[in-house]
């Protein structure tokens, strides 16, 4: 059975992964007596796999000549053509809604970025779980991607560790057995990936439920987690009731979106060393630090000047709730803790919208849910900074760490500072469409930012206004969207793709 799959195009095979996602909101309404909305994610289920069946029919000859490259791009069409067929059981399940609008939050939940033009009330419990659904498959098919498809053609962040040139494999891929074909690598790591993510999915819900969560909220919250799309339900994430330990759980997952390494069962070179000395566990944990006593410490240099009364009441939810919304936003998943507006209060500036800014455009881990530059790449251009400074006052100094460090240093930072401008370029482009649509300068940032981070959220709180999703023009919405696929299938990726595979050196 898993052969037969292995042997269909990619595309044809999350076609009918879509189509049957679609039955899981239909079964939670049936239980739910949702009739009407149970008939209609049914019926859009059943359209989807027979059209599916009749792709893979027409396909099941299909044999590429360079198959790393046409999954490379079957996972750009994927983002091309799914959110359409995603977007299907939405417009049955709302008939007053837009295409470019079922279109727009299915891209959002796709690329979990977490973006909506809908209002929650507006939308069912089994529309909620839809959104979540197809945010938690967009983010496990970003995991499957960054082992199977792009570490092995040296993108996502992989070129910076091997110090290879980007869109091509390692020397001698070619003659490896049939055990390395890109295939066989997909099904491989499809089935080692997706027992940790769902298991993790499931202990999370668990937890959450016991700390006192709506069921609903609390599966939506999970798959918001772990997938870093930070879909909510009809309860915002700082309104549910499972308090501050619901947050503690949650941030404990964090640790997912920030190094590869934790995922407990997946098997790399790099897991030899303890967990404590990754280096993008601890620059994040550095950059976590830094922010939070920067906020916290405001108070004293700068807010203190009205005096407040009940400081001792309101420092330790200050703190904390600095702390787990910046790791929110270092991971791209935007989930708000609810003392964040007290902290907002005590650093005295509002809302900090420039530091959460800046915690997306960093991202999390390489082979992560998370977007952002990543955090691998900001690590990369310290070291080199950092070798650069020691050459300066001792020229004739030779690198310390081994081939590997000085491999990141050299070859890994020009990769990383190249993808840097690519992406500072990416951000140019999209703020001036979107100048050019008639957003203004300032929304029109943030706006850029959210998307190509895929960090939705920051357009609630980046700006001193919320920005709404609904209230933006449909052309608006288009270039977003596409700027969404941008940001998670990375420039790089992009261009390994349209250049030619020859020549390149």
């Amino acid at each position: 059975m898993l052969a037969r799959l292995a042997e269909l195009p990619l595309l044809v095979v999350l076609l009918g992964l879509a189509g049957a996602m679609a039955l899981v909101p239909a079964l939670y309404a049936l239980a739910a007596d949702d009739h009407e909305h149970a008939r209609d994610f049914l019926y859009s289920a059943l359209i989807l796999l027979v059209i599916t069946v009749m792709l893979g029919i027409a396909t099941a000859a299909f044999s590429p000549r360079d198959p790393a490259r046409s999954h490379l791009a079957a996972l750009v069409l994927a983002y091309a053509i799914l959110p359409f067929a995603l977007a299907l059981p939405l417009l049955e399940a709302l008939p007053d809604t837009t295409l470019t609008n079922a279109w727009f939050e299915m891209m959002s939940a796709f690329t979990t970025t977490g973006a909506t033009v809908y209002v929650p009330d507006r939308l069912s419990d089994t529309v909620h779980l839809w959104r979540a659904i197809v945010g938690w498959f967009g983010g496990f098919l970003t995991l499957l991607a960054a082992y199977a498809i792009l570490a092995p053609l040296n993108l996502g962040g992989t070129e910076v560790s091997s110090g290879r040139v980007p869109g091509r494999g390692a020397n001698g891929t070619a003659q490896i057995a049939r055990t390395a074909e890109p295939a066989e690598r997909l099904t491989r790591f499809a089935l080692q990936l997706f027992p940790v993510y769902a298991s993790l999915t499931f202990l999370l819900w668990c937890g959450l439920l016991v700390l006192g969560e709506d069921g609903i909220s609390a599966v939506i919250h999970a798959m918001g987690t772990l997938s870093t799309s930070g879909i909510s339900g009809a309860t915002p994430f700082s309104a549910v009731s499972a308090g501050p330990g619901g947050e503690v759980l949650v941030f404990a997952c964090f640790v997912f979106a920030i190094t590869r390494r934790a995922l407990p069962g997946i098997r790399l070179a790099e897991n030899r060393r303890p967990l404590l000395q990754d280096p993008e566990l601890r620059l994040a944990a550095l950059l976590l630090v830094a922010v939070t006593l920067i906020l916290f410490l405001r108070h004293w240099f700068v807010a203190n000047a009205a005096a407040e009364t009940d400081e001792a009441s309101r420092a330790l939810p200050s703190l904390w709730g600095i702390i787990f919304t910046a790791a929110s936003f270092l991971t791209t998943t935007g989930y708000v803790s609810a003392d964040w507006q007290t902290a907002a209060d005590w650093s005295g500036i509002g809302t900090p919208g420039l530091a959460l800014l800046g915690l997306a455009i960093v991202g999390g881990g390489t082979a992560t849910t998370a977007g952002g530059v990543k955090l691998l790449r900001v690590y990369a251009l310290l070291r080199h900074g950092e070798r650069e400074l020691e050459k300066i006052i001792h020229p004739n100094s030779i690198g310390s760490g081994g081939s590997d460090a000085r491999r990141l240093r050299r070859e890994g930072a020009q990769f990383a500072w190249v993808f840097f401008m690519l992406f500072a370029i990416s951000i140019a482009v999209t703020m001036a469409l979107l100048l050019i649509a008639g957003v203004g300068f300032e929304n029109a940032m943030i706006l850029a930012i959210a998307a190509l981070t895929t960090t939705g959220q920051l357009a609630d709180l980046g700006a001193a206004q919320p920005i709404l999703y609904a209230g933006l023009s449909d052309p608006v919405k288009m270039i977003l969207g596409l700027a969404m696929v941008v940001g998670r299938l990375e420039t790089l990726a992009l261009l390994a793709l349209i250049l030619p595979g020859r020549g390149r050196r």
